[in-house]
């Protein structure tokens, strides 16, 4: 049966194209529709997508049956994000000698991503043409799922998915809350954050949990953390309201840290702090100098220590802005950012991680074009060495992987539109990395940091 949910198309869309493409797509299920009296049932072919609800990092299977045999088809996905616009992906697949095509088996021979991909239409998902530059797809309401409209098509398919009517349609639901997750506002002692409680009547073990220099309250790791067993804060920490810059030193991240400690449902003293970015940065700075913060382990994604946090976030963007002649840009004028981040050390001198008393686990790509994540996990692990503390060190370095490194299944950015802290200047930023191996390195990434904090977190 074709179907939308109500969800979907629940909203005005911003701008023209995107009118134009709801018309389009009423226009298809009229198609359908004629299509569906003239068609004997026997010959119609069917779309199945297992489970229709699932978490995000859960895997789905597709499954077209009642084919010809030996037919070209082409799988597609189409996405309207929390910001309205559209993201899509396709394959191209040949019905084998029963009419069927499997997601989990048979080889895309082409599209966004090719080879045996059971998720490649997750994550090769990309905006559609005529769409905004520089899109970076996120969540922003973790209670609506990610709908995600699966149709297979006649033939080998590029463009024009709008004009056509497919062959069958089904939607799935990717969430980032499993059922039971309770979601808590934290609003103490100054203090910004989201906490989210798995089910149950815990306590739980507890994830800090920092973003980058983006800014904003970005909830939705920590959301699907607590839907894995976690009690997990996303802290906002760039300028939330009634806080500025210069207020925002190690003692917030101190009092955030002992808010979540201290709460009912939070296993006492069994936790971790988890950074991305920038938030990698503090995560160093923290576990390196604070006497309040003592973390059971810490996962830091494309970060360095090449970024004190002495004083307020405020002198560190000072300081990075005395540097900005070492911002390079590319023929695309995208901006790579790494080269600033090696120059500071000259000034200002490395965190010392060979302070460091917890498990360290350090996730980087080495196609990263923002951070100098790679260089500086061989230069922190030297710095440990030396101080006698590497065996607390665990490094996972990804071959073509870039910056942003998600929960499994998101689409892979090489390059999105970003504001500059200091400046609050509007630059398109280039994060590197290559669709595949990126994506292969969120799932693999994904799996190993539950194990680590598990590891570290479940000891009574």
């Amino acid at each position: 049966m074709y179907y939308f949910t109500a969800a979907f198309f629940n909203s005005k869309l911003r701008c023209v194209a995107n009118l134009t493409i709801l018309k389009q797509i009423n226009r298809v299920d009229n198609l359908i529709s004629l299509r569906s009296v003239s068609t004997q049932k026997r010959t119609c072919p069917l779309l199945s997508v297992q489970p229709v609800r699932g978490l995000l990092d859960e895997k789905f299977q597709i499954a077209v049956t009642n084919l010809p045999p030996n037919q070209k088809v082409t799988l597609h996905s189409l996405h309207q994000s929390d910001d309205k616009d559209f993201w899509e992906a396709f394959g191209h697949y040949v019905s084998d000698e029963h009419g069927s095509v499997t997601g989990f088996k048979d080889e895309s021979l082409g599209g966004t991503y090719d080879g045996t991909e059971p998720m490649g239409l997750l994550w090769s998902m990309r905006p559609i043409p005529g769409s905004r530059h520089g899109l970076r797809l996120r969540k922003r309401d973790i209670f609506r799922p990610m709908e995600v409209r699966i149709s297979v098509y006649n033939g080998h398919l590029s463009q024009g998915f709008s004009h056509q009517a497919p062959l069958a349609t089904s939607v799935t639901e990717r969430w980032y809350v499993a059922p039971g997750v309770k979601r808590v506002n934290i609003r103490e002692k100054e203090i910004r954050g989201t906490l989210f409680l798995p089910p149950g009547s815990g306590p739980y073990p507890g994830v800090l949990d920092l973003w980058g220099g983006g800014g904003g309250l970005v909830e939705y790791r920590s959301a699907l953390l607590a839907s894995h067993g976690f009690a997990s804060m996303a802290l906002e920490y760039l300028a939330p309201e009634d806080l500025s810059l210069e207020d925002t030193d190690a003692s917030y991240f101190e009092k955030a840290y002992q808010i979540l400690n201290n709460h009912p449902m939070v296993k006492k003293d069994h936790l971790a702090v988890l950074g991305l970015s920038l938030g990698s940065a503090i995560t160093l700075n923290m576990v390196s100098y604070s006497k309040v913060i003592k973390p059971q382990c810490c996962v830091c994604i494309s970060g360095s220590h090449l970024m004190p946090v002495e004083k307020s976030l405020s002198e560190l963007f000072e300081l990075m802005k005395n540097h900005e002649d070492k911002l390079c840009v590319n023929e695309d004028n995208q901006v790579i950012y790494r080269n600033l981040i090696l120059s500071l050390p000259c000034q200002s001198g490395k965190v010392d991680v060979g302070r460091i008393k917890c498990p360290l686990l350090l996730v980087n790509g080495d196609d990263d074009q923002n951070f100098p994540a790679v260089e500086s996990a061989e230069d922190m692990a030297m710095m440990m060495d030396k101080a006698g503390n590497r065996h607390l060190l665990e490094i996972l370095t990804y071959p073509d992987t870039g910056h942003l490194i998600e929960p499994p299944y998101s689409p892979h950015f090489r390059a999105t539109k970003y504001k500059l802290q200091w400046t609050k200047e509007r630059i398109v930023m280039l994060w590197g990395g290559q669709t595949k191996p990126h994506a292969y390195a969120q799932e693999d990434a994904w799996k190993k940091i539950l194990a680590f904090l598990w590891q570290h977190l479940s000891a009574p």
